[in-house]
């Protein structure tokens, strides 16, 4: 079934507290999606952020960002009170996130709203605790470690806590019962609030599409607690860190600074805690998407502390070893490869024999830089993938139309009979919408026609990524009807079923026929 989405990061909903949250705006989101005929709704990793806020490097694989708990939410269920968090002042430009000012800010109005949840906590938490154990209690210790230790990664702190010990945890959980309990407490509010949103988006018949990044951070629980999962020295440090190799884009690549996996004792494990891993974010979204997909077939790995990507070598991944894993013992998931980047005919080989469709991204059609253009021209899409015109790693369409060569932008205008400046983006979109992928999405910026500097994340810079987001009442009517337009003309909107003959429930018929029609 053919469909089309939108991809849009929650941080980037609309907020009058500086930051997208689970609140009012996700669920009026959502009711775009449906006016407009959208299936789809793509989200980015959903974990707390660390350093840099980047979604890809999160403090653990199974946590959620406490950011995203809506404070109004908190307000109806007495949690907050309206001079406690409405009065304060949240940003200084309304499109732009200030990370800075919700690490400061935030967690000071979310700790009256734990203080007053824990006086009177609702009959389920245990529950949601115990449903929870296999990674919460060692997350809450994890975070409470940060605290005492001012925020530093775990590698510079006290070496009392530095190297993790199951039966010391046991004492320090003790010890830090309290601090435990405020992360255990925005846990469940996270949670309970992410599951209300999709419970809306499922009766609305939108699916939620989630990432799951390769990778996890340095910082990070997952790190801290579980050292042999890593190549990491005998002082837990690492030996080897992820990156990409120089490339068009990059002559120096990309140094991500992830620790890099032991695939031999994950093997060994029956890769246990990648079943796990992907057993969780399964149930968190509907679909997943799971990011830098070549690096399970071979991954590219730096020498700790190399100041760029240039020295690095490929080694063997788990492959299809990992995959049989996973489908024996979680059955079939519903999965997207992303395989962008450098792919071999072991990468290609390792995306047809999981069945996972892989990705597609219209912009690297029309980019000498890339050298790969043929096999993203619309045409060469198999049915079984994913297409975009661009993900949250490229520029936006306008943006990209601004800074490409003149042949380029020539051969891309030629070929998509784009020749209007101002509808640059809703021509590319249509090519990819009309393209024979099964499955489109198109990112929120480029509904809107925004430049570069509405880009979310610019891969390889430091700083200036991750904050933009939508103004109130941007995504208009005009919007709306275009986006329905495009989609019902090429086939993605939703199969509406007319009544039988004989339904003697006026009120259905002629809500049913009016949105068939």
């Amino acid at each position: 079934m053919r469909k089309n989405g939108v991809l849009l990061h929650i941080t980037s909903l609309p907020s009058k507290y500086g930051i997208g949250t689970l609140g009012q705006e996700a669920f009026n989101f959502i009711d775009f999606l449906k006016r407009s005929h959208q299936q789809l709704w793509q989200v980015l990793p959903l974990g707390p952020t660390s350093y840099g806020d980047s979604p890809y490097q999160s403090y653990s694989t199974f946590a959620g960002n406490p950011y995203l708990i809506d404070l109004d939410l908190l307000e109806k269920d007495g949690l907050l009170k309206p001079e406690e968090f409405k009065d304060l002042q949240w940003y200084e430009e309304e499109d732009c996130v200030d990370f800075g000012l919700m690490y400061n800010q935030r967690y000071k109005v979310l700790d009256k709203a734990v203080e007053r949840f824990l006086a009177n906590p609702p009959e389920d938490y245990a529950q949601f605790l115990e449903d929870e154990k296999d990674w919460i209690d060692d997350y809450a210790l994890f975070m409470s470690l940060k605290d005492k230790h001012e925020g530093k990664p775990w590698l510079e702190w006290d070496p009392k806590y530095r190297k993790y010990d199951a039966t010391k945890a046991e004492a320090w959980k003790e010890e830090f019962k309290d601090r435990m309990d405020y992360y255990k407490v925005l846990q469940y509010l996270f949670y309970k609030q992410w599951r209300a949103v999709r419970k809306y988006a499922s009766e609305n018949g939108v699916q939620i599409i989630g990432d799951l990044p390769i990778y996890v951070a340095q910082d990070s629980v997952d790190a801290w607690s579980n050292p042999e999962l890593f190549i990491f020295d005998e002082d837990g440090k690492p030996s080897l860190v992820a990156g990409c190799p120089p490339d068009g884009f990059s002559a120096d690549g990309q140094l991500w600074g992830n620790p890099i996996y032991d695939w031999k004792y994950h093997k060994k494990t029956g890769y246990d805690w990648w079943i796990r891993r992907i057993a969780h974010t399964t149930e968190v979204y509907d679909i997943l998407r799971i990011d830098h997909f070549r690096g399970f077939d071979s991954f590219y790995a730096i020498p700790a502390g190399a100041t760029t990507a240039k020295k690095g070598e490929w080694l063997e991944g788990p492959g299809m070893d990992l995959f049989n894993a996973v489908e024996k013992k979680l059955g079939k998931k519903t999965i997207i490869a992303e395989d962008l980047g450098y792919l071999t005919p072991s990468v290609k080989k390792l995306l047809a024999d999981t069945g996972y469709p892989g990705m597609k991204v219209l912009e690297f059609a029309f980019d000498s830089r890339d050298g790969s253009g043929a096999e993203y021209l619309p045409y060469n899409y198999p049915k079984n993938s994913v297409a975009y015109a661009g993900t949250h790693d490229n520029d936006t369409i306008r943006g990209w139309f601004e800074n490409i060569s003149p042949e380029d932008k020539k051969y891309a205008c030629d070929y998509m009979d784009a020749y209007n400046p101002d509808e640059y983006n809703w021509e590319m979109m249509r090519t990819v919408i009309a393209s024979p992928a099964d499955t489109t999405l198109v990112q929120a910026q480029d509904l809107l026609n925004l430049d570069s500097s509405s880009r979310m994340n610019t891969p390889g810079r430091l700083g200036g990524n991750w904050t933009w987001r939508l103004k109130q009442g941007q995504l208009d009517d005009n919007i709306e009807g275009t986006l329905r337009w495009v989609t019902d003309l090429y086939g993605r909107g939703p199969v509406v079923k007319k009544p039988e003959k004989g339904t003697e429930d006026k009120e259905l018929v002629e809500e049913v026929m009016t949105a068939a029609d």
